[in-house]
């Protein structure tokens, strides 16, 4: 941190010089336009110039430098001190470290007590080389980029192509980075569909991913029909808790936008977007808590005397309410979004307000009235706390509401906690899940695109 801080300082120092530098190249009572740039894009040249490849420097000691002092620390002990396994060094290094950073009271192992000063005296050499090498860095960066300064120098152009730069580079990280995700499910999928065939997979009935941890268990095969996980989460996420999303959504959205004064609407659509930030979990214990008791109560009411404490519909009625905000926000800028002369040229022809709205407002801001179910929906299927809580852990194929059921996310976070070994079929089967989820949600995005390109095109 303390050769961050100096790298900075001195970068800092570099813009201003590069900035007096850039203001100097003006001559006095010259012609306008005589420099290029401005003194701020001067500037920052000299800091870019500068910093770069100091931070560059410090970046690589901060990702490689630990390994390498920890291989220099080994092959520094005597020969009989030196762990045998690669294992045994990854736990030797980890209690140097621990005693070198005041973690640990004393050593377990008398040999790491000897390799402790060897450690610190190497650590900082290393940190103090590497700061040094990124000052000098700085320096002859920073002195080449003030040479460079002329009055005709662009360095207005050369600032907004490192921009640029920047940009395209995290541009390509969020890709790159859905790409690793994406591939790191098929190539485990892949494993996983080697044990399990795929057809049994997708179109089995029984969900109970156990397996023998002993040769001669009994009843530990493993069953991997995920059919009752893809209901569950489309009965929960999809069906039950659109039901309540859309509807309240879309017409809190109408009210504010329409019918609400201005001061009605600066208290309610905050109040609105709260629920948004309301934890998942806090979901989690009122449906539990309130929604699940009263929804078995209601069951039991209607004659279903086998209703569970923990239901679909109780699960699916908190999560609609969880993601009203989403729906009603996209419609809200959707609707805010059309044109005041379409809103008048319908007022124009005669048209009530509720007409206006019904064939003309929300028919021009379907789009975004997509957006905000798709991201309602997406938000709903990736939900697991509510389920967990108020739904239970239950894969069963059912269209009772008061039944306990179960969805995807769910069963990922049972199959991945804990020790798990990833070369059984159990623990794969997590990325199988999720690779169909990923699937489905793609697919619904592209139908949902194709819908809306449709309908512009019949509208305009």
């Amino acid at each position: 941190m303390l050769a961050l801080a100096v790298i900075l300082l001195l970068g800092g120092l570099a813009f201003l010089i590069g900035r007096w530098r850039g203001a100097a190249l003006a001559p006095a009572g010259g012609r306008i336009g005589a420099v290029h740039s401005r003194p701020v894009y001067h500037g920052a040249y000299v800091a870019l110039l500068a910093l770069a490849p100091a931070l560059l420097v410090l970046a690589a000691w901060g990702l490689f430098g630990g390994a390498v002092i920890d291989e220099r620390v080994l092959s520094a002990l005597p020969t009989d001190a030196r762990p045998l396994t690669p294992l045994d060094s990854g736990a030797f290094m980890n209690e140097v470290h621990g005693l070198a950073n005041g973690d640990f009271a004393a050593a377990f192992n008398p040999d790491t007590a000897r390799a402790v000063p060897i450690y610190q005296q190497m650590r900082r050499e290393g940190d103090l080389a590497t700061l040094l090498l990124a000052v000098a860095l700085l320096l002859a960066g920073g002195l080449w980029a003030i040479s460079q300064l002329k009055p005709a120098f662009r360095a207005r152009n050369r600032v907004e192509a490192a921009v640029w730069l920047a940009l395209l580079l995290a541009s390509i990280v969020a890709i790159l980075t859905t790409f690793g995700i994406l591939l790191s499910l098929v190539f485990e999928s892949l494993r996983f569909f080697e044990l399990v065939p795929l057809s049994d997979f997708l179109f089995g009935l029984k969900w109970s991913p156990q397996t023998a941890l002993r040769a001669d268990q009994v009843g530990a095969s493993g069953a991997f029909g995920a059919l009752p996980l893809f209901w569950g989460t489309i009965f929960i996420g999809a069906i039950i808790a659109m039901l309540v999303a859309i509807p309240l959504g879309l017409m809190a959205a109408i009210y504010l936008t329409q019918y609400a004064r201005p001061r009605v609407r600066r208290v309610l659509k905050p109040v609105l977007e709260l629920l948004a930030g309301i934890p998942t979990v806090v979901y989690g214990f009122f449906a539990a808590l309130t929604v699940a008791p009263a929804v078995r109560q209601l069951g039991v009411a209607l004659g279903y005397a086998d209703a569970s404490a923990e239901s679909a519909l109780a699960a699916g009625l908190v999560m609609g309410v969880m993601i009203i905000p989403f729906v009603s926000s996209m419609a809200d800028d959707a609707l805010m979004a059309v044109p005041d002369a379409v809103r008048d040229g319908s007022y124009a022809m005669g048209a009530t307000r509720s007409e206006t709205v019904r064939m003309v407002l929300v028919p021009a801001a379907l789009p975004g009235i997509v957006g905000g179910v798709l991201l309602a929906i997406s938000r709903a299927i990736g939900e697991t706390m509510i389920v967990v809580m108020a739904a239970g852990m239950a894969a069963r194929l059912t269209l009772n509401p008061f039944d306990s059921v179960t969805t995807v996310t769910t069963q990922i976070v049972a199959l991945l906690t804990g020790d798990q070994e990833f070369d059984s079929a159990k623990t794969l089967s997590a990325f199988a899940l999720g690779l169909v989820l990923f699937v489905i949600t793609f697919l619904l995005n592209i139908y949902a695109l194709r819908v809306v390109k449709t309908y512009r095109e019949a509208y305009e």
